[in-house]
């Protein structure tokens, strides 16, 4: 028995047989063909890219609302690339030309392209080498398929240098139990989604492809990171003690779907709902969230060539809003970027840098026709049931200013028109870049809601970008400047009477449940399959006596001493 230390990724535990993946190396040796096998040679490829697109096409489709939002955008971006005519064309000049075999033009064109990912100085951009090479190695397998396939997944353990975001949803469907890999970052999108999956996972095992062969047992323990090969029979009943106590665990989580979310000494805290399909509005129903905090637009505009019109729009806010029932349903309106994958040319695909530029309600008042067509479609949908419009990316009082004048004036359309629109719709602004924290107070009259965006915010703040593994322990909620500037922002929403909610992931993270109540937070907005888990801490807690200690927790001056004072809110 041997026992392995990862990073805790994704909670639960399992057992199974090790698949050893190792790293993904195209080593394609260079092979040329003839000049009468090129049209063949070129139909595989085209063959192969057609597979992979329609791959990546069925299974957006089929995780639309399992999917947290970032994740997704992964899946567009692979399907971009997919689609990018630059990429086609030159693998194809690269077989007429050189006649290159299909695998080695893939190769070729993969270099050359990396020379150029790997001389940008901007990490962020030069980390879309992944994703190139995710997109070449999709190709590239379907170049190769066999018509037999790869036995037995189911009862697996897989064991890998990296597993990225798309492949976690194919992996869980062929039986795969849980997933250990010798690099990646419990805040990557892939740890996200599996989170979200519930399948257990543990990254950062860094001797685990040196010390696990295929077959062996294993038993990986999300909860902890811990992972023991060829487990004894201590080991066995100690596993089988974890399940039992999991399964408890979700009878009783179950038991608390039509439950109050309220704290020990009797305080009503709000629990909201991200979502972003009718999938996830169903669920956010069923477990009793109190309205939707953030409904996610950019689904309708990723993946396809035309934006979509008003009444495409109109449709699937009316919808979500019939779907909660009276429940208000908060609508962020479009949150696009160049970060974003987007092929209707709305977005900027040359910015230095993307997470700084033009996004949020800055591209939205640079288009004033997009951002008109959404918002009365938005205006038409209030007629249906309660609506509030969340502003992204907000900065300046300006910015908010120029969104209520634009509603305003809409507004006023519609009735003339004809159709209902509500009285009085509430406009909030998302708290997400550093400046519109602090100068909150400057603006905060012209909302009548706040929403803190804290994914953003942290890497803001910190300078830490949250998909860049080389500064993941820096890109931490964690952090004593983040501590300090939430309850800033809370303080002064409770100050001037206006309601604040959390909706990053940090809200949806029981762990961090104590800290948000003590320092003042009272709606918290989280994925849906979160939402029983943050109920069942919030009604083991004595908000008095968080209050008390949040002096306490604000003090803190290191990560350290915040991690301990969530462990002795735990103790308590």
């Amino acid at each position: 028995m041997t026992r392995l230390q990862g990073l805790a990724a994704s909670r639960g535990t399992a057992l199974g047989r090790a698949r050893v993946r190792l790293p993904h190396v195209q080593d394609v040796g260079e092979k040329r063909i003839t000049a009468a096998a090129v049209e063949q040679e070129l139909e595989r490829l085209h063959r192969a890219t057609d597979a992979a697109r329609a791959e990546m096409r069925e299974l957006r489709t089929r995780l639309q609302g399992a999917l947290p939002a970032e994740v997704g955008e992964f899946l567009d971006l692979h399907a971009m690339l997919l689609d990018d005519p630059e990429l086609l064309s030159a693998l194809d000049e690269l077989v007429r030309s050189k006649r290159y075999s299909a695998s080695h033009a893939l190769r070729v064109q993969r270099d050359r392209l990396a020379q150029v990912f790997e001389g940008m100085e901007d990490a962020y951009l030069k980390s879309r080498l992944d994703d190139l090479d995710h997109v070449i190695g999709r190709i590239h397998s379907f170049l190769h398929k066999r018509t037999t396939t790869v036995k037995g997944l189911a009862g697996e353990i897989l064991v890998c240098e990296n597993v990225a975001p798309s492949e976690l949803a194919q992996l869980q469907s062929q039986g795969v139990v849980g997933i250990i890999s010798s690099a990646g970052s419990v805040l990557s999108h892939s740890a996200i989604l599996a989170r979200s999956l519930h399948m257990p996972l543990v990254v950062g095992a860094s001797a685990v492809l040196q010390k696990v062969s295929d077959g062996d047992v294993l038993i990986v323990d999300g909860a902890s990171g811990e992972i023991v090969l060829d487990p004894g029979p201590a080991d066995l009943r100690q596993y089988r003690a974890r399940q039992r106590e999991l399964a408890r665990e979700q009878r009783e989580l179950g038991r608390l779907r039509g439950k109050p979310t309220r704290t020990v000494d009797g305080v009503e805290i709000t629990l909201l709902a991200n979502a972003e399909s009718a999938e996830d509005v169903l669920q956010a129903h069923a477990l009793g969230a109190r309205g939707l905090g953030l409904y996610r637009t950019e689904f309708l505009f990723l993946q396809r060539n035309q934006l979509p019109n008003e009444d495409e729009q109109f449709r699937i806010y009316r919808d979500t809003v019939l779907g909660m029932s009276g429940r208000p349903v908060t609508i962020r309106t479009l949150d696009l970027g160049a970060d974003k994958a987007d092929r209707t040319g709305l977005v900027m695909g040359s910015e230095e840098n993307p997470a700084l530029g033009l996004r949020g309600v800055r591209l939205s008042l640079a288009k004033p026709k997009v951002s008109d067509t959404q918002l009365r479609a938005i205006l038409r949908a209030s007629g249906y049931g309660p609506v509030r419009i969340l502003i992204p990316m907000l900065t300046t009082r300006e910015e908010i200013m120029a969104v209520r004048r634009r509603l305003s004036r809409l507004a006023a359309l519609l009735r003339n028109e004809g159709h209902e629109v509500a009285d009085n719709i509430q406009v909030g602004a998302m708290i997400e870049v550093p400046a519109a924290a602090f100068a909150l107070d400057t603006f905060i009259d012209q909302v009548d809601f706040l929403s803190i965006g804290t994914n953003d915010l942290v890497q803001y703040l910190l300078a830490a970008d949250r998909n860049n593994e080389a500064v993941s322990e820096l890109y931490s909620p964690l952090h004593p400047a983040v501590l300090r500037l939430l309850a800033h922002v809370i303080d002064t929403a409770q100050r001037n009477e206006t309601p604040v909610a959390v909706c990053g992931e940090i809200a949806g993270d029981a762990r961090m449940t104590a800290m948000l109540l003590a320092l003042g937070l009272t709606e918290f907005s989280l994925h849906p399959g979160t939402l029983l888990e943050v109920r069942r801490a919030i009604r083991a807690l004595d908000l008095g006596t968080l209050r008390g200690q949040a002096a306490q927790l604000l003090a803190a001056r290191d990560r350290r001493g915040i991690e301990r004072w969530i462990a002795g809110t735990a103790l308590d």
